[in-house]
């Protein structure tokens, strides 16, 4: 029998989730397909950060917090742990605290608290006051683990929403109302096509038009410290790879202050996240390299640079217990792009290694407009 549904989405990554979500919340009939068996990629291999300050003002910003209230929403739902909430940004220069100082007299910093040394020692365990100079806390952010969630959202999709998953089926072309597949054709009215970094098997031309390429990045998972971060932590190198922050003109005298002291640092893209997850293990990275088809290799000189960040915070760090590298799509210029192959098709990428902190709200935008009356 041919089935026939409202909505094919290929990719089972969180983006293509997400885009099932806000479709079956419309109480359609939903299909995913995806050519993995499991979630493997840019979705798993990351932090499970939700970020929203930080994010550049506007549509990026609204986004994060449309899907920091959706996340919430699954946690009672779904049954989704969050790990812990609340960002803070440790400050070891005085032109970072010129930065935060700025944002926080924003609009998006508005209900952000701005710390002393001693305040951000006092707040992270581990943490010395002769290490920083001030910080920033944000208290939206939440974590959660990627590698258990994505599953675990997946089974709730399929038990609550009826969502059909067809895994381990591969996509080779996408029509008007009908994909094909390994396991034959999919009929349905509508189709979304999230391919994650996969820039040539499905709509190459329209990808090709967006400049896009893969950043590679490494990240590691250190033992237990022994201490309990009380939030996300992230440092002065973080505040370079964030639109709310760049746009500032305090932003520019921490650059030259960086690109003096730390080169390596910068020419590696490597930026400090340290997040905790329940066993008491910390995820820590990460770094980022541009090219159309990245080498697989992590080098270990780029892990020592993640891990000297985290030692001017915290001290020596904890013995490495895992590593690994991962790729996402990125675009010059582009968060994000929703591409319309056809007028009942489009092509969603996620183009700046935001999916878990925009994913829900680009879905609900999406499906708003393939299903608009």
């Amino acid at each position: 029998m041919i089935m026939h549904y409202d909505l094919a989405v290929v990719g089972a990554g969180i983006i293509g989730l997400a885009h099932a979500l806000a479709a079956a919340r419309r109480g359609l009939r939903v299909v995913v397909i995806d050519r993995d068996r499991q979630a493997n990629g840019a979705s798993i291999r990351n932090f499970g950060l939700v970020v929203v300050t930080g994010q550049a003002p506007g549509i990026s910003r609204r986004r994060a917090e449309r899907t920091r209230e959706i996340w919430l929403d699954l946690a009672a739902e779904a049954g989704l742990d969050i790990l812990h909430t609340g960002k803070l940004v440790a400050a070891r220069r005085p032109e970072a605290l010129a930065v935060l100082e700025a944002f926080s007299a924003g609009l998006d910093g508005r209900e952000c608290r701005m710390l002393t040394a001693d305040e951000t020692a006092a707040h992270q365990p581990g943490l010395a006051a002769e290490r920083v100079v001030g910080g920033l806390y944000s208290p939206f952010e939440l974590r959660v683990e990627s590698r258990d969630v994505l599953p675990r959202l997946a089974a709730f999709l399929g038990e609550r929403h009826a969502v059909e998953f067809r895994l381990g089926v591969a996509v080779s072309s996408v029509e008007p109302t009908a994909l094909q597949t390994s396991d034959g054709p999919v009929h349905a009215a509508r189709i979304v096509v999230c391919p994650g970094d996969d820039l040539t098997t499905l709509c190459r031309e329209r990808i090709a038009h967006y400049g896009v390429r893969r950043c590679k990045l490494q990240m590691l998972r250190l033992a237990d410290p022994g201490m309990r971060l009380n939030s996300a932590l992230v440092s002065d190198l973080s505040l370079l790879r964030y639109g709310g922050y760049t746009g500032l003109d305090e932003a520019a005298a921490l650059k030259q202050r960086l690109m003096r002291e730390c080169p390596l640092a910068l020419d590696n893209g490597v930026h400090l996240i340290v997040v905790q997850s329940a066993d008491g293990s910390l995820i820590v990275g990460d770094s980022h390299h541009y090219a159309e088809t990245p080498d697989p290799f992590a080098s270990d000189a780029v892990d020592r640079l993640i891990l000297d960040e985290y030692a001017a915070l915290f001290g020596a760090p904890p013995p490495v217990i895992a590593r690994w590298t991962g790729t996402y799509a990125s675009a010059p210029g582009n968060d994000c792009f929703s591409d319309a192959p056809h007028r009942d098709v489009r092509l969603v990428m996620v183009t700046s290694g935001t999916g878990a902190s925009t994913c829900f709200a680009i879905g609900e935008e999406t499906v708003a407009d393939l299903f608009a009356v």
